[in-house]
């Protein structure tokens, strides 16, 4: 082999890149300290761009294309060489290839709960997880914050470093969009696609990237949280409270229970609860609730009992026990004594209430 064959073959003429991994981000061309020859060829395909880095600054990008490396095409490298004359000897830089496809399908997770302020439940702790799909927009800034001088930087790298900052940038994006936490947990894909005008702005700027599309799959909140939406749902469920006690009086009519009396009871028990409670200090819409609980469970108890003692009637009525053994020894009420306990008819009882 004679010189020039020699000096040839330490030159490179054809520069170009065949990716088959699909799952490549960027590859340092192994030039194995070969120079590249003046006039060399540089073969950018389809969905790559190439960015030369020449001692550690970034010199020129190309896109798609067949490109003749000679002094006109390169301006900046020839700045950066201080080639003031041109070039016709070899010269050495770092040649990247970018891969700038859409990678599709990545999975994102918060690893720990998530704080967020929110109008319904104060301040809460979230978890969520889903996918997103990306590409790379600005080579220059991918490889200068995330890829680095990696001579073949591949997903699995790309997932396990940017995991962390992309739930950062969701975390921030979920707090600035004041999402209420009913809302996040029921509207996912309406979710994902409001925060991604917040989180492209980010991620581009920082990384160099796109987020085509930011897929929330679950959110889920502390077990607490959910007991208390279940709360809420029963409360909605109700409704209107003074309609619901009247409802409840109502099937206590229609199944017979005590007839007038049975009702009066019901009556007595939801409104002396409710009356106790505005006593103590209680809003209306509170006081109303506890009516219609008492009311639901007088209504649900057993009305065929067919003795009562002074503690049933008085629980019934809504006084205290006291109350009741008064008008038992005046006479009002008839019941009968056995031992050192007195026993009430249930239709001595009802002659009562409707004397």
């Amino acid at each position: 082999m004679g010189v020039f064959d020699f000096i040839k073959g330490e030159l490179l003429e054809i520069i170009e890149w065949t990716d088959d991994s699909r799952d490549t981000l960027s590859f340092r061309f192994p030039d194995d300290d070969k120079a590249i020859k003046n006039g060399a060829q540089l073969i950018v395909r389809e969905s790559q761009v190439v960015q030369f880095v020449y001692l550690g600054e970034f010199g020129d990008t190309f896109g798609p294309g067949k490109h003749t490396l000679t002094t006109d095409n390169i301006p900046i490298l020839t700045r950066l060489k201080s080639w003031k004359y041109g070039f016709n000897s070899p010269f050495k830089a770092d040649i990247y290839y970018v891969n700038t496809r859409l990678f599709t399908g990545n999975k994102w997770g918060t690893a720990n709960p998530i704080m967020v302020r929110d109008e319904d439940f104060g301040v809460v702790r979230l978890r969520a997880f889903g996918t997103y799909d990306f590409k790379v927009i600005e080579p220059k800034l991918f490889l200068r914050e995330v890829a680095g001088s990696d001579q073949n930087f591949r997903l699995d790298e790309f997932t396990d470093t940017m995991r962390s900052r992309i739930v950062s940038v969701f975390s921030d994006a979920l707090a600035s969009s004041r999402v209420p936490a009913l809302d996040v947990a029921t509207r996912f894909m309406e979710l994902g696609e409001a925060l991604l005008p917040v989180i492209n702005p980010i991620v581009g700027a920082k990384y160099g990237l796109e987020i085509s599309s930011f897929i929330v799959e679950n959110v889920s909140v502390p077990p607490e949280v959910e007991q208390a939406i279940d709360k809420r749902s029963s409360m909605a469920a109700i409704g209107n409270l003074n309609e619901f006690v009247k409802y409840q009086m109502a099937k206590g009519m229609e199944t017979g229970g005590a007839g007038g009396a049975g009702m009066a009871a019901e009556l007595a028990v939801g409104f002396g609860i409710a009356q106790q409670m505005m006593q103590q200090g209680l809003g209306p819409q509170q006081a109303g609730h506890a009516a219609a609980v008492g009311a639901a469970q007088a209504a649900t108890a057993p009305a065929t009992a067919d003795l009562l003692t002074p503690a049933d009637a008085a629980r019934i009525l809504g006084v205290p026990e006291s109350d009741v053994m008064a008008v038992i020894e005046s006479g009002e009420l008839k019941a009968k004594k056995i031992g050192s306990s007195y026993r009430i008819t249930r239709a001595a009882f009802d002659a009562y209430l409707h004397s």
